[in-house]
């Protein structure tokens, strides 16, 4: 006689399985949903972010789509550039069956105009996050989520093409979301500047980022520091800054992490300032565009005043071997360096941070003056050193990096990326980049809304409503994975004296 092998699955919760879900990826998790109308209810209930094609025909499917998804919190509708996207009614229908939206990514979804923007923002009034780019609405729909959305803590807008340019451009901000904004980010603006009421009136900032957005920023950067006491994190590429801007911000005390990215007004002299007042920098990007406004005096002025630098990028400058030594014996945090398309940089500066730079964890040197010597020099130096990593150095051979590599075993060397690559798999890479075209990330950043993306297609199932009802509380109440341990163990007790 055949005595079937008992089916766990079925006595298993449906919090277990939403929380199995979760662990698998987009793909998997539509695959399993096909198992049976069970698994699809829960996988639909469970599913708190999803990614969208949001062409116009996705109009159509909004009801029953979110009928399956209806505990979605984190949403991106994303279209193609020649397509048409969606427009008002299928945001303000999805905003309906979504209230409790925490985040939203919207990318080119050019037919939405303000009137959609604000029937979004009345009904999901819990928004945190705000990610919106190539759009077509303007000030009106911006501020109507500033006033409406008073938990919104980070805004990030690319090319918003419905502002106004010029003197008649609607002030965009404050609004209540002022008291809780903590990060802004503006990139590709013709008149980003209209954000100045925003960016002044967010008392708590803590990170501004301002990206290619045209316009006199000086202006605003005076009017900071009187109104944002907190900020930590300030980015700025390609903007009309100058050493009045750099003035400004030096009275930022609490700052930790600035990027000057082709800013050619900027010079010494506001690089020093800043320097002198943030001395609780710790990161630190310059790329100088080859101008060299910035130099030996601004990077000595922040190894001064600067003793908590753990991070330096620099492109496009030209430190000699004095700045570079002043750094390496008064930051003795440095544990990441990066110098990029530098004249003066070549085996004697690389010597120079090899015998100084005790905490160096990763370097990397493109485009600069080096060879084979240079590397000669890390075998004996930098005793914390992981990671090493070559780009257009004409000087640095093959032979160079493998010898390198042979005097320090646990060092992972990286030659011009893509055509020699020596790595030891017990080096620590600790998530690290390294030198790109347009600059160079040592830690990857995480995009604010990275979502899996779902089909827009997926056919719901039929489910009873009570037990939807209690499903969902009961998922409410999960706040780890423990439960999952604690349902196996009720089983083996549970099978084990049955089967005796």
């Amino acid at each position: 006689m055949v005595v079937e092998a008992p089916d766990y699955i079925s006595d298993l919760p449906d919090e277990c399985l939403a929380v199995i879900f979760q662990s698998l990826s987009s793909a998997d998790r539509k695959r399993s949903s096909l198992v049976c109308r069970r698994w699809l209810m829960i996988e639909g209930q469970s599913r708190h972010r999803l990614s969208l094609n949001a062409q116009g025909d996705l109009l159509l499917r909004v009801p029953k789509l979110f009928t399956r998804f209806d505990s979605v919190t984190k949403l991106a509708l994303k279209c193609e550039r020649r397509s048409t996207s969606i427009g008002d009614e299928a945001l303000e229908m999805i905003s309906l069956r979504c209230r409790n939206l925490t985040r939203l990514k919207l990318r080119s979804c050019r037919e939405i105009t303000d009137a959609g923007m604000e029937a979004f923002a009345k009904n999901c009034r819990s928004l945190k996050k705000l990610s919106c780019g190539s759009c077509n609405f303007g000030a009106k729909g911006m501020n109507a989520i500033l006033n409406n959305c008073a938990s919104l803590e980070e805004l990030s807008v690319k090319r918003l093409r419905g502002i106004t340019d010029g003197a008649a451009a609607e002030p965009i901000g404050p609004g209540l979301a002022a008291s809780s904004l903590k990060t802004i980010c503006l990139k590709e603006l013709y008149n980003g500047q209209c954000f100045g009421p925003l960016i002044i009136g967010s008392k708590n900032l803590r990170t501004l980022k301002l990206f290619r957005c045209s316009g006199d920023w000086d202006k605003v950067l005076r009017v900071i520091p009187d109104r944002v006491s907190g900020l930590v994190e300030i980015h700025l590429e390609r903007l009309q800054v100058s050493d009045a801007g750099l003035t400004a911000l030096s009275t930022c005390l609490s700052l930790e992490i600035l990027h000057l990215v082709k800013t050619p007004e900027c010079t010494n002299f506001g690089l020093t300032l800043v320097a002198e007042q943030c001395k609780l920098l710790r990161k630190l990007h310059i790329d100088g565009w080859k101008a060299n406004h910035i130099g030996d005096d601004g990077l000595i002025a922040v190894a001064k005043h600067c003793p908590n630098l753990q991070e330096l990028v620099l492109i496009g400058v030209n430190p000699t071997k004095i700045s570079l030594e002043t750094l390496a014996s008064n930051c003795q945090n440095l544990e990441r360096l990066a110098l990029c398309g530098s004249d003066t940089v070549g085996d004697a500066e690389i010597s120079c941070i090899a015998a100084k730079c005790m905490a160096l964890k990763k370097l990397c040197i493109k485009s600069c003056l080096v060879s084979d010597e240079g590397m000669k020099a890390l075998a004996t130096g930098c005793p914390n050193l992981v990671k090493v990593k070559v780009k257009k150095c004409r000087g640095v051979t093959c032979d160079g990096a493998e010898w390198l590599r042979a005097s320090r075993g646990s060092l992972a060397v990286n030659l011009d990326s893509g055509e020699v690559e020596l790595q030891d798999a017990n080096a620590s890479d600790g998530g690290g980049g390294g030198v790109q075209d347009n600059g160079v990330e040592f830690a990857p950043q995480a995009g604010l809304n990275q979502m899996p993306p779902v089909a827009p297609s997926i056919a719901g199932g039929s489910r009873s409503t009570a037990r939807s009802t209690s499903f969902k509380a009961r998922l409410g109440l999960l706040n780890g994975r423990g439960i999952v341990a604690c349902t196996l163990r009720r089983w083996s007790s549970g099978n084990g004296g049955s089967q005796s």
